[in-house]
């Protein structure tokens, strides 16, 4: 029996590798899940979600060449909700400042910084004042 490009089927681990798992699939027939097609997370070490022996159910992606591609989370994903929904909150904003509001926010911020400049300016040698003689 040939397994067929987007079927369904149970199969047994029977490898791991850095890069994937090797699923016997009965009938002579073995295929490999890449690293990235194991869960729907990032994966750092198969060792940790998978062992050899293990049943999973998974995918066919692709056979080319008697090389099977399959695919654990796309066999078992769950439907996605959509990212945003109608009932979520929004973000809320600030309220409008008025043009006099903003202005006068400004000049103080404006203010503050320039005192600082001449009070870290004015006490220095060479700063501001001229030259001595």
């Amino acid at each position: 029996m040939t397994v067929e490009v987007g079927s369904k089927t149970e199969g047994k681990v029977t490898g791991i590798t850095n890069f994937g798992a090797f699923v016997d699939l009965g009938e002579g027939q073995s295929g490999m899940v890449h690293i990235s097609e194991i869960a729907n997370g990032y994966v750092k070490d198969i060792h940790d979600v998978l062992k050899v022996g293990d049943t999973v159910k998974v995918l066919v992606l692709n056979e080319k060449d008697h090389k099977i591609a399959l695919s654990i989370k796309q066999a078992t994903e769950q439907p996605r909700k959509p990212k945003y929904q109608h009932h979520e909150r929004k973000p809320q904003r600030k309220p409008v400042e008025s043009f006099d509001d903003m202005m006068s926010g400004f000049m103080k911020e404006s203010e503050e910084r320039m005192s600082v400049i001449r009070k870290n300016t004015e006490g220095k040698r060479g700063g501001r004042g001229g030259r001595r003689s």
